[in-house]
């Protein structure tokens, strides 16, 4: 049997594209290191459109991890046509501040575990002529971002990373949709319900359900990628024209030396 592969997929914008891939009829692998909501996730959406929802415990953050979820899938007969490389996490600090076990973390997540699921679910997509990759990399890929240095440097990994493998596979039916989003509506983002309604409200943030209506519109049309939105448009092309150094004096703003010397 055929089916989708999610990262990340127990809650979130994961959740949304499990979601909204069960309501086209495809069944689903969720995977995350939650194992009581990726049972949870997977029984509703199995009751809820009639699929098969399998869900899978992985700390996606051990350089292992990929392989074993290749190896979990190739036991027990499933076939991925749709792999979404989802799972993430934020991590506000200066590097000099950080747990070197958190830098490790989020760079196995988001560049190591990612990029071998590509390489092992890729291949079998490849041999077969058909399979479809979504990569989420974020707005932040594209200018330097401090006191988030370690997730807008990974960020742009992914987006090299994407392209680069759009152009290999892209003639063997495999089509690589890399994803730009800005802010989103996500437990991510530690908000009170106020202020999640004003960024709603102004554009500023998205929700998890148009973003990955978006995101999966521009891989079933086998885009190379996807910037989902009127201000992650907006904040691209402004951050594709602006040069690096033009940082430096709103590094120097009081307000912002105040905000980097408590991180």
């Amino acid at each position: 049997m055929n089916y989708a592969l999610i990262t990340g997929a127990s809650s979130g914008i994961g959740l949304e594209y499990a979601r909204q891939l069960a309501s086209k009829g495809h069944n689903l692998v969720i995977v995350s290191n939650q194992d009581e909501a990726n049972r949870r996730v997977a029984t509703e959406l199995s009751k809820q459109y009639g699929v098969e929802a399998l869900p899978l415990y992985a700390d996606l953050s051990q350089v292992d991890s990929a392989q074993m979820v290749y190896d979990w899938c190739h036991e027990n007969g499933i076939e991925v046509d749709i792999l979404i490389n989802n799972a993430g996490m934020l991590l506000f600090s200066t590097l000099e501040h950080t747990d070197p076990a958190r830098i490790n973390t989020l760079l196995n997540l988001h560049c190591t575990t990612p990029t071998h699921l590509c390489r092992l679910f890729g291949a079998d997509m490849k041999a077969r002529g058909r399979g479809h990759i979504l990569i989420m990399s974020s707005i932040a890929a594209w200018l330097p971002f401090p006191t988030i240095s370690l997730y807008a440097a990974s960020k742009t990994y992914l987006r090299s990373f994407a392209q680069s493998l759009w152009y290999e596979l892209r003639d063997y039916g495999v089509s690589v949709t890399v994803v730009f989003p800005s802010a989103v509506d996500t437990p991510l983002y530690d908000l009170g319900e106020k202020p999640r309604r004003w960024l709603l409200r102004f554009g500023v943030m998205t929700t998890a359900e148009s973003l990955a209506r978006k995101g999966l519109r521009a891989m079933f049309r086998r885009r190379r990628r996807s910037i989902p939105g009127f201000l992650p448009k907006v904040e691209y092309a402004i951050c594709a024209i602006l040069p690096a150094h033009a940082l430096i004096p709103i590094l120097k703003l009081p307000i912002v030396k105040r905000l980097l010397a408590k991180l």
